[in-house]
Protein backbone atom coordinates (compact mmCIF):
# COMPACT_ATOMS: atom_id res chain seq x y z
CA UNK A 1 0.00 0.00 0.00
CA UNK A 2 1.34 3.40 -0.95
CA UNK A 3 1.33 6.08 1.71
CA UNK A 4 -0.64 9.14 0.47
CA UNK A 5 1.72 11.53 2.25
CA UNK A 6 4.65 9.92 0.40
CA UNK A 7 2.88 10.57 -2.89
CA UNK A 8 2.29 14.21 -1.94
CA UNK A 9 5.94 14.60 -0.95
CA UNK A 10 7.04 13.02 -4.25
CA UNK A 11 4.74 15.29 -6.26
CA UNK A 12 6.13 18.36 -4.48
CA UNK A 13 9.67 17.26 -5.30
CA UNK A 14 8.68 16.57 -8.93
CA UNK A 15 7.12 20.02 -9.28
CA UNK A 16 10.26 21.63 -7.82
CA UNK A 17 12.43 19.62 -10.26
CA UNK A 18 10.24 20.79 -13.16
CA UNK A 19 10.66 24.43 -12.02
CA UNK A 20 14.43 24.08 -11.64
CA UNK A 21 14.96 22.25 -14.93
CA UNK A 22 12.17 23.29 -17.33
CA UNK A 23 14.04 22.30 -20.52
CA UNK A 24 14.77 18.81 -19.21
CA UNK A 25 11.20 18.37 -17.97
CA UNK A 26 9.92 19.56 -21.36
CA UNK A 27 12.25 17.13 -23.13
CA UNK A 28 11.00 14.21 -21.03
CA UNK A 29 7.38 15.22 -21.64
CA UNK A 30 8.01 15.32 -25.39
CA UNK A 31 9.75 11.94 -25.48
CA UNK A 32 7.16 10.15 -23.36
CA UNK A 33 4.14 11.92 -24.92
CA UNK A 34 5.17 10.54 -28.30
CA UNK A 35 5.57 7.08 -26.84
CA UNK A 36 8.59 4.99 -26.10
CA UNK A 37 8.41 1.60 -27.73
CA UNK A 38 10.22 -1.63 -27.04
CA UNK A 39 13.66 -1.51 -28.63
CA UNK A 40 14.09 2.25 -28.11
CA UNK A 41 17.65 3.11 -27.12
CA UNK A 42 18.06 5.59 -24.26
CA UNK A 43 21.53 7.07 -23.77
CA UNK A 44 22.67 9.22 -20.86
CA UNK A 45 25.95 11.11 -20.44
CA UNK A 46 27.03 12.61 -17.12
CA UNK A 47 29.88 15.13 -17.03
CA UNK A 48 31.08 16.16 -13.57
CA UNK A 49 33.22 19.29 -13.21
CA UNK A 50 36.86 18.43 -13.91
CA UNK A 51 36.10 14.85 -14.94
CA UNK A 52 35.69 12.97 -18.19
CA UNK A 53 32.14 12.27 -19.37
CA UNK A 54 30.62 8.90 -18.52
CA UNK A 55 28.03 7.48 -20.89
CA UNK A 56 25.70 4.50 -20.67
CA UNK A 57 22.68 3.31 -22.59
CA UNK A 58 19.82 0.87 -22.34
CA UNK A 59 17.48 -0.74 -24.81
CA UNK A 60 13.88 -0.49 -23.60
CA UNK A 61 12.22 -3.85 -22.88
CA UNK A 62 8.56 -4.75 -22.43
CA UNK A 63 9.19 -5.04 -18.66
CA UNK A 64 10.54 -1.45 -18.66
CA UNK A 65 7.39 -0.23 -20.41
CA UNK A 66 5.22 -1.99 -17.82
CA UNK A 67 7.18 -0.35 -14.98
CA UNK A 68 6.81 3.09 -16.58
CA UNK A 69 3.06 2.54 -16.96
CA UNK A 70 2.76 1.62 -13.28
CA UNK A 71 4.79 4.70 -12.27
CA UNK A 72 2.59 6.90 -14.45
CA UNK A 73 -0.55 5.52 -12.77
CA UNK A 74 0.89 6.28 -9.33
CA UNK A 75 1.81 9.87 -10.23
CA UNK A 76 -1.57 10.73 -11.77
Amino acid sequence: MINPSSIMKFMGAKNKFDQNHPKFASFLNYVFANGVSEGTLIEITVTKPGEEPVTTNMKVTQADLELLAEMKNIVQ
